[in-house]
């Protein structure tokens, strides 16, 4: 009964300062500081979450990065950080274990220690486990389970859920029941530089330039003007896929085949076209070359991408780049799309269920706690009422954007996302394509029928049970 009593206290203590005025949270993200908790305790939720009986001692989160680790210590009232990779709530030891994505070596580890943490040592139990959209299905549809139903075990309500962004839940529902949650939504936009756009389209305002982005034919279009004047209009092929492959009609498998939807094609299309007309490259993404683009001696006019790639991945920080001056501005683009994201996923066997229960209501239902995260983190968070309203506040603007406030286009862009074409193949088929395709691009094939073959090969090699 005890373990979650500190929990309480901690939040109740908090509400006690804000009703004493004593608690600012207000500002822009860089103006919050980091170590402060939310202004709003929730208590309330806190007394109803404490546990009938004793749950475990160690709350066991695996995870892949730093990412929820930073959310957890900075927006959960109550956490205390320990050391890198430790905190305490209450009674309960918080551990991390941080196994990188590379080579696949996080979801191996799921692999070995989900299907049997039932009968974990209690103090080896994984209590949180995140996921990415890519690979989501592949755990929440598992069978038999290894993430836990949210509403139906750990007991969040469709209220709780309601200001969510639909495609959020989407992502990690599998045959009716949702498996997971998530803090944010990734929707994203085209960025594109304001000193080319002016010196090749007259302006650099983004509701004239707009309109000459928002088809792929207007944007084929671009590209051709944008190479006379020496520049590309992508760094590469690849930073269009994602915009293309989110608006498909079909998935990546249908009853056992591979199949190819009709919007992939057009990408393979359009990319073909553009690269032979050195309108764009084909470098990979998060490459040296595909780095260059952000610095003010590149040649780039725009990249594809969701907050935190505007946020964290444009050098905004390094003198040399485009960031540093306000350099860029964003439209909505030919069509929407979302990358990335992170899920919260209980595991099956967690001998903390009330603990995993609170952790996802405070960091996903919660609006003031969210709100802070936008604050304080820049993330666009999944609570449309506090997106909403950060979209019509002025101190939200993108110091990256030249002032630009693009909350608006992200709150919309997330509203129209749909997921119900992903399936449990999708990173496997995604990557496959990509490097057969890059190889057709480079002239390595000679016909798309060839690159094609080479597909088909590799992703048979992965997936042995699909057909052709």
């Amino acid at each position: 009964m005890k373990k979650l009593a500190s929990v309480l206290l901690s939040t109740l203590m908090a509400a006690s300062l804000v009703a004493c005025g004593t608690s600012t949270s207000s500002g822009t993200p860089a103006e919050a500081p980091a170590e402060e908790k939310p202004a709003e305790a929730t208590a309330e939720a806190t007394a109803e979450a404490a546990p009938a009986g004793d749950e475990g001692s160690v709350l066991n989160i695996y995870c892949w990065n730093e990412e929820f680790k930073s959310r957890l210590e900075d927006h959960y009232p109550g956490y205390e950080k320990v050391d890198a990779t430790t905190g305490k709530i209450g009674d309960v030891t918080v551990k991390f274990t941080i196994t990188p994505s590379d080579d696949n070596a996080y979801q191996n580890k799921l692999d070995e220690v989900l299907p049997n943490n039932a009968s974990a040592a209690a103090d080896d139990k994984v209590d949180i486990f995140l996921v990415e959209a890519d690979y989501a299905l592949k755990y929440t549809g598992a069978d038999p389970a290894v993430a836990l139903d949210v509403k139906g075990d750990l007991g969040l309500t469709d209220a709780d859920l309601a200001n969510q962004y639909q495609y959020t839940k989407d992502v990690v529902t599998a045959n009716g029941v949702l498996r997971g949650v998530s803090w944010q939504g990734c929707p994203g936009v085209l960025v594109y530089r304001r000193d080319i756009a002016t010196e090749v389209f007259g302006t650099d305002d983004p509701a004239e330039i707009a309109p000459l982005l928002s088809d792929w034919d207007k944007f084929n279009e671009a590209a051709a003007k944008l190479k006379e004047a020496g520049y590309t209009i992508t760094c590469s092929a690849n930073d269009t896929f994602r915009v293309y492959s989110n608006n498909v009609t079909s998935k990546w498998v249908e009853d056992g085949k591979i199949n190819i939807d009709p919007n992939i094609e057009k990408w393979v299309e359009d990319s073909k076209a553009l690269v032979d007309a050195g309108e764009t490259g084909t470098y990979d993404l998060w490459g040296d070359e595909w780095n260059a683009g952000f610095m003010k001696d590149g040649k780039v006019f725009c990249y594809f991408g969701p907050a935190w790639l505007i946020n964290f991945c444009m050098a905004a920080d390094d003198e040399g780049s485009v960031a540093h001056d306000g350099g860029w501005a964003a439209v909505e683009g030919p069509q929407g799309f979302n990358w990335g994201g992170t899920w919260i996923c209980g595991a099956q066997g967690s001998d903390n269920p009330t603990l995993v229960a609170d952790i996802m209501k405070q960091l996903t239902c919660t609006e003031s706690v969210m709100t802070d995260i936008v604050k304080k983190d820049s993330d666009f968070v999944n609570n449309k009422p506090a997106m909403e309203a950060a979209a019509k506040d002025d101190s939200y603007a993108f110091p990256i954007l030249g002032g630009q406030n693009p909350l608006a286009m992200f709150c919309e862009g997330a509203n129209k996302i749909s997921m119900a074409n992903i399936s449990n193949y999708d990173q496997g088929c995604t990557e496959e394509f990509q490097n057969a395709m890059k190889n057709y691009f480079d002239g390595n094939y000679a016909t798309y029928e060839e690159a094609l073959d080479a597909f088909y090969k590799a992703v048979g090699e992965k997936y042995p049970e699909l057909a052709q």
